[in-house]
């Protein structure tokens, strides 16, 4: 553990203890151990020891913040799987404003990959890259641009990762969703790409109240997938426009025709092997999905039409703290600091520092 400039510790009080709030036979304060895990959270350790030291005059290591934040992060996670094992009727729901309550209630999901050890305790070996399911939840809030334009943004915005497979994803995401009142939501919606997992999720949890929404730029993605299978140069200009066409019609309320054509297509002798494959799969997927395209008129009702909202939270979220150069991680490791990290984007991180007294009007570089 990290100590003060003078070393001091035991039952010798001086004015820097008083300063820091030290008490005696505390090696570090309370106040201390937030600040540097929530450096840490923002940075790598050793640019949290570093920023720490400048800061407030203490030097405290970089595997001195990595015990404080796996001391915390342990004792956080610890009540996140205690609340999970409680029952729904347990859960509080977030206190929200009055124009917040009355706003639709978003759902997205996704997985990004991150770099893992391959052996615990050591970071030697080949990097194994697992995958971390997001979700984000957030209220859509309408602004009307001097253009006359309506654009849609997010407000009250609520994350969830973990670290595991659909089925440990699923209760995390449906606790967050009771603390965002979605069952008292004036309208939910679900919005991910085509991975059959999270349309689980959305099949499971969100189906009987929410409206599911196709990310679109990935549907176009497949229509792009059928045109390669149908010409030889799917770069000429005939196949560009034949994938602008379906691209159109899919936007514009067309979807019915786009999934006829391709039905046609596959019935034809045009296709055989790996691109008549092509061509079935593509059609399933829009067949599967066939009630989540309708972005004519999701538009209308101002609803996104894509995920950007949670592939913009896997990168800020996960990205830009896990996934620096070099970085390699234990999954104990890992859990610790992102649950701290999930504290902190969610507004919730001075609820893991009971002790520390006015921690929102201290100064603090998070904004």
């Amino acid at each position: 553990m990290g100590r003060c400039p003078q070393g001091c510790h035991g039952s010798l009080s001086v004015p820097l203890d008083e300063a820091l709030g030290i008490a005696p036979h505390q090696r570090s304060s309370d106040e201390l151990v937030r600040l540097g895990c929530l450096l840490s959270v923002v940075m790598p350790y050793e640019l949290a020891s570093w920023m720490l030291g400048q800061w407030s005059g203490v030097q405290v290591s970089a595997s001195t913040l990595w015990n404080w934040v796996e001391q915390t992060g342990r004792a956080a996670q610890a009540e996140v799987l205690a609340q999970l094992e409680s029952s729904s009727e347990a859960i509080v729901p977030e206190s929200l404003a009055a124009d917040i309550a009355t706003l639709p209630l978003a759902i997205a999901a996704d997985g990004v990959m991150v770099p893992m050890r391959p052996v615990a305790g050591t970071p030697k070996g080949k990097i194994q890259w697992r995958e971390v399911k997001v979700g984000v939840l957030a209220r859509l809030a309408q602004r009307v641009e001097r253009s006359g334009e309506t654009l849609t943004r997010l407000v009250h915005r609520r994350l969830v990762a973990v670290l595991g497979d659909i089925d440990t994803f699923i209760p995390h995401l449906q606790q967050e969703a009771q603390r965002q009142s979605f069952d008292s939501a004036p309208r939910v919606i679900w919005l991910s790409d085509g991975g059959r997992g999270f349309w689980r999720v959305y099949q499971q949890c969100f189906a009987h109240c929410a409206v599911g929404i196709l990310d679109f730029y990935h549907a176009a993605g497949h229509l792009w997938r059928a045109t390669t299978a149908l010409f030889e140069n799917p770069r000429s200009a005939e196949a560009r426009a034949w994938f602008k066409q379906w691209r159109h019609q899919l936007r514009h309320g067309q979807h019915h025709t786009v999934l006829a054509s391709l039905t046609y297509l596959i019935n034809t002798n045009l296709l055989q092997g790996k691109k008549l494959l092509t061509l079935l799969r593509v059609q399933a997927y829009f067949q599967r999905h066939h009630a989540h395209i309708h972005y004519q008129r999701f538009e209308k009702q101002h609803l996104p039409l894509g995920s950007g909202m949670v592939e913009s939270a896997c990168k800020w979220l996960i990205q830009q703290r896990f996934k620096g150069v070099g970085m390699r991680w234990s999954e104990d490791g890992f859990n610790h600091l992102l649950v701290l990290r999930l504290a902190w984007v969610n507004e919730r991180f001075d609820d893991l520092f009971p002790r520390v007294r006015d921690a929102k009007q201290r100064y603090s570089p998070i904004p």
